[in-house]
């Protein structure tokens, strides 16, 4: 039997206005401004996630949102991926 895996999709995609993360999705604001303000929430959300409900984790779903539309955040975020790829595909793996 042949299974095809999907490509693993990670970002926002600007065609249908969603964040992709795995296998899910959700809609974004299509505003700039929308965008913005969602993902400062969430960074500033995850500032506070030692409180109930609040979390740490969103503190890097805020800054994906977030490098989107802010060039800074867009480097980091480009950077940080491809470390991550260069240290996964140079770790040898273990038996």
């Amino acid at each position: 039997m042949d299974h095809k895996e999907k490509p693993r999709q990670f970002g926002f995609d600007a065609a249908s206005g969603r964040l992709h993360l795995g296998g899910r999705r959700m809609p974004m604001p299509r505003s700039r401004i929308g965008r913005i303000g969602v993902g400062a929430a969430l960074v500033g959300g995850g500032a506070l996630g030692f409180l109930p409900i609040l979390g740490f984790w969103m503190v890097p779903l805020g800054l994906l949102v977030l490098s989107h539309d802010i060039a800074y955040v867009r480097r980091k975020r480009r950077r940080l991926t491809l470390w991550w790829g260069r240290r996964r595909t140079a770790r040898p793996k273990q038996p």
